[in-house]
């Protein structure tokens, strides 16, 4: 079957011949598509206190970067600098978002970042710049001129406070209008550059680093490991240096530290708490007037239930996470709440088991998932 979003090419020759690989223009990609927001709705979302948004300006060639919180005052009277807001996250906020970041489920879950939004008036922009992960750069309200490079050369300005490229070198450009996308690879360089007041939806999909892999690997086997005994040198030979460290001791602790085991399991139940934690500045809150158990289960069955916006879930094996807590289940379970994951609902249904019900009732009352109302 052929995909519109991506140009007539089918998923599968999408993730072959350009995912990771090179960019990919695609006119109309979402036939109509003029953008969820309006600047003034942007600029409103980018000053509420849970938004993280950035403001570049930019005059006489030199940038300028400020983030969040903003107050209206902000946006206001900026006379002849080029400015442009950036808001992160904006599937949080909107469920129109996170509908139109499903439209990329030919992408695994555990790469998604998030939807981020940008206006800029005409002659706005951030730069040209590279970025370390996968973006899809749709555009909305108005006209972006994008241009790009695939250098090697990714030498920064000295002191910018933005990664900006100082010898960007120009190999294509395209004028994208509402509804166009560019899909663009990790470490290609680009500047998109505002024609008129224009909005682009940029939907990204994080590369973790590999030492942030590893860091945070230690951290989560810091919690698990179980090591017995303590360290013991009953045969300690007197030492002509007190100050070194003997080779008994060295070769006790090794042998001791080399016990420190894991395999793909503990790996796989690190990746998913680790990916589906929320980041830091994101809280959930718990209903007011919370339902019982019962009464929870009854509106499931008659409504079915759907995720908070910030709610983030991946699933491996038997085991389900959600925002950093794993939590195993036989197949059954397990089925039923993938499916939860895969479209972040659940239909009307009775045929959930108690243990099910339980779940999705903890997750309730901490603010992960509500009842679906009945005009949803």
């Amino acid at each position: 079957m052929k995909n519109t979003l991506l140009g007539g090419l089918t998923p599968q020759q999408f993730l072959r011949d350009y995912w990771q690989k090179k960019p990919l223009l695609i006119r109309q990609a979402v036939p109509g598509f003029t953008g969820l927001l309006n600047p003034q709705q942007l600029i409103d979302l980018a000053c509420t206190e849970d938004a993280q948004a950035r403001l570049v300006t930019q005059k006489r060639g030199k940038f300028d970067l400020q983030h969040s919180p903003f107050e209206p005052s902000d946006f206001k009277d900026f006379g002849k600098v080029d400015w442009s807001v950036l808001v992160q996250g904006v599937n949080h906020f909107l469920p129109e978002a996170t509908e139109l970041i499903k439209r990329f489920n030919f992408i695994p879950h555990a790469r998604l970042d998030d939807l981020m939004v940008s206006y800029a008036p005409k002659g706005g922009g951030v730069g040209p710049h590279f970025d370390i992960y996968d973006v899809f750069l749709l555009q909305g309200h108005g006209h972006r001129r994008w241009q790009i490079s695939t250098q090697a050369d990714q030498t920064l300005i000295e002191g910018a406070p933005l990664r900006i490229l100082k010898n960007f070198k120009v190999e294509q450009e395209w004028v994208l209008e509402p509804g166009d996308m560019l899909y663009l690879p990790p470490q290609c360089a680009h500047n998109g550059i505002a024609e008129d007041d224009c909005m682009t939806y940029s939907i990204g999909f994080r590369t973790p680093w590999h030492q942030e892999l590893a860091e945070q690997f230690l951290v989560y086997l810091q919690d698990r490991v179980e090591i017995k005994g303590t360290y013991a040198d009953p045969d300690l030979k007197l030492q002509k240096h007190p100050s070194e460290i003997g080779a008994d001791m060295l070769k006790q602790v090794a042998a001791t530290i080399r016990k420190v085991q894991w395999d793909d399991e503990d790996v796989a139940n690190f990746l998913g708490c680790y990916l589906s934690e929320p980041k830091s500045h994101i809280y959930f809150d718990a209903p007011e007037k919370p339902l019982s158990a019962a009464k929870f289960a009854l509106a499931v069955q008659k409504n079915g239930v759907a995720l908070d916006l910030k709610a983030q879930m991946q699933c491996y094996g038997s085991t389900v996470f959600i925002n950093g807590e794993a939590y195993p289940l036989n197949k059954t379970d397990y089925r039923v709440l993938r499916e939860l994951a895969d479209s972040r609902a659940l239909l009307a249904s009775d045929a959930h088991s108690p243990a099910v019900y339980a779940l999705l009732h903890e997750w309730y009352l901490d603010g992960y998932l509500t009842p679906i109302s009945k005009r949803r």
